[in-house]
């Protein structure tokens, strides 16, 4: 009996060899291999035998990925509709939480481009001006107005001119210590002294209870045509010279009227809550109009012609009439002073 144990232990023994000898021939062969693949050129044989290998099973492989792909689908499905009701939640909060990320940026993005236009606006016309913000805006349709987050505790007083960055809005009417109300152009009560860029003819730009603006008091004998752009004159001493105003829309010439029926697009066509804004708040002697030039405007209404020089186009200009060139800005009624 000891015999025999002893011969099957070696049995066992030899038969563990002999599993083993496959095994680390094939290790030595790898390593063969691959020290010869790694040495020899990309021309050499190994590599030949490996792209041919590759071309012949590549349409195998390119046929169990699309057999495979729509259970790679269904798994897919199957995995969302038994996720838990925790995985959704949590999924639904990370999308919410992206999606208020996504709205914030694109927000201070816009804000961005605001302020950069508005220095745009400051650094062109060198204006004096305090940056403010829109808070709050009419409820009635009787009038249009804005209410700004800054008062006379910023050094805010009524009848100072009011821009975004498309050009004018407004002006203030009302002050109190924190706040300031705006009344918007576009108001029935608002006039503003303004010309046509171009030509340099003289007009009250008023708003109307539609909420559009009309150049009033346009002769027709002065050169208006759709798309000329419409700038405060300075005549009145509140707002500076040049800034925008608008753009003509149409021009109507009745029978035997004085004046043209012009309708102007405003330069500025909406006001947003938070919207950033430029409070002018004093103007230099070249921002306003020169009395040589408000009388030049009472003389020549008209302006002058588009071939005609520049410099004659510059000393030209004023409204169809002189009360109304001389103290235009303000509200239409009268009301407000023109700051002088």
């Amino acid at each position: 009996m000891p015999r025999s144990q002893g011969f099957s232990t070696s049995l066992n023994n030899r038969r563990q060899s002999t599993g083993l000898r496959p095994v680390i021939v094939l290790c030595v062969i790898s390593i063969l291999l691959l020290t010869f693949y790694i040495r020899e050129g990309e021309s050499g044989p190994i590599h030949g035998v490996r792209s041919v290998v590759t071309t012949i099973t590549s349409p195998v492989r390119y046929a169990g990925s699309v057999v495979a792909s729509p259970f790679n689908a269904l798994g897919n499905v199957f995995s969302n509709l038994t996720a838990s009701q925790e995985t959704l939640s949590d999924l639904k909060a990370q999308n919410e939480e992206l999606t208020a990320q996504v709205a914030e940026l694109s927000e201070a993005q816009e804000t961005a481009s605001r302020l950069e236009s508005l220095l745009g606006l400051q650094s062109t016309y060198n204006l004096e001006s305090t940056a403010a913000r829109i808070i709050g805006e009419s409820s009635d349709a009787w009038s249009r107005t804005v209410t700004i987050d800054k008062g006379s505790s910023d050094g805010f007083a009524i009848n100072m001119p009011v821009c975004n960055s498309a050009g004018v809005i407004g002006q203030i009417i009302e002050v109190s210590a924190n706040t300031s109300t705006v009344r918007l152009i576009t108001d029935e009560n608002s006039g503003v002294s303004a010309m046509v860029q171009s030509t340099r003819a003289q007009g009250i730009l008023q708003g109307q209870p539609d909420g559009t603006l009309r150049l009033e008091y346009v002769t027709t004998d002065a050169d208006v045509k759709e798309g000329d752009i419409i700038v405060t004159s300075g005549i009145g001493g509140v707002y500076p010279k040049g800034l925008p105003l608008g753009t003509v829309s149409t021009v109507v010439r009745e029978e035997n009227a004085t004046y043209y029926t012009i309708t102007v697009t405003p330069a500025s066509s909406d006001t947003e809550n938070n919207e950033e804004v430029l409070v002018i708040t004093s103007l230099t002697s070249d921002q306003q109009a020169s009395d040589e030039e408000v009388a030049q405007a009472n003389d020549a209404p008209q302006g002058t012609s588009r071939t005609s020089g520049s410099g004659s186009s510059e000393s030209s200009g004023s409204t169809g009439n002189s009360g109304s060139s001389s103290g235009g800005d303000g509200d239409g009624s009268g009301s407000s002073s023109d700051g002088e």
